[in-house]
């Protein structure tokens, strides 16, 4: 089973920071202290939804351990890579803009 001990309080106020800095409209379903149920859902510059969520431990390579987080969208359907905070923030800014 997956444990969620990467995810501490200083890593989702390093999200946070991260969805702020690149100019994203976000909110938490404030589960911090029960990081198996925490969701981030953020709105980027086209309007669309996406859902960013912790990594599980299989997911954590060891050699990449600030890769935690991982963001999806339905519309159009889309899960990025596990990746850091600033990356999954700048994943969802310049996703492209559907045809």
């Amino acid at each position: 089973m997956a444990t969620f001990a990467h995810i501490t309080p200083a890593r989702c106020t390093q999200l946070g920071n991260a969805l702020t800095a690149a100019g994203l409209t976000w909110q938490d379903n404030g589960n911090q202290d029960r990081p198996e149920l925490l969701t981030y859902t953020v709105t980027d510059a086209h309007g669309r939804r996406w859902t960013i969520e912790p990594a599980t431990s299989n997911q954590i390579t060891p050699s990449r351990q600030a890769s935690l987080w991982q963001a999806a969208c339905t519309d159009p359907f889309h899960r990025s890579d596990v990746t850091s905070a600033r990356l999954v923030a700048e994943h969802v800014r310049d996703f492209p803009k559907a045809k």
